[in-house]
């Protein structure tokens, strides 16, 4: 059964940037439009960017022009480059399909703290 491992969260001060990754087991990646989703503390998940492919994507307005999501067909990887990074940003980030198919990963923690 295909998994997702997303990782390169950390802690990281306002202002500071974070790559991260997330790599689809199996083939069917190049399938599928993909997206970042993020759980706040004591929040519902939700989406942060969404990509069909990469010249064809979507931020949400909290994110727009500091997070940019990218993909890599041929290494079943999507990422997302997180810059200017606010404490509101905390939260555990997962990648999945923008229909999410895929069973949900642990996640990768991102803390922005000064």
């Amino acid at each position: 059964q295909e998994h997702v491992v997303e990782s390169g969260g950390g802690l990281v001060h306002p202002g500071g940037s974070l790559n991260l990754s997330c790599v689809l087991s199996g083939n069917t990646f190049s399938t599928y439009s993909m997206a970042w989703y993020r759980r706040a503390p004591g929040k519902e998940r939700e989406r942060v960017a969404g990509i069909i492919d990469n010249h064809s994507k979507k931020s949400d307005d909290s994110v727009k022009g500091r997070f940019t999501i990218s993909r890599d067909d041929s290494k079943s990887t999507l990422y997302l480059q997180m810059s200017s990074l606010k404490p509101e940003d905390t939260a555990v980030y997962y990648c999945n399909s923008l229909s999410q198919l895929y069973d949900w990963g642990q996640g990768t923690q991102v803390t922005v703290s000064s």
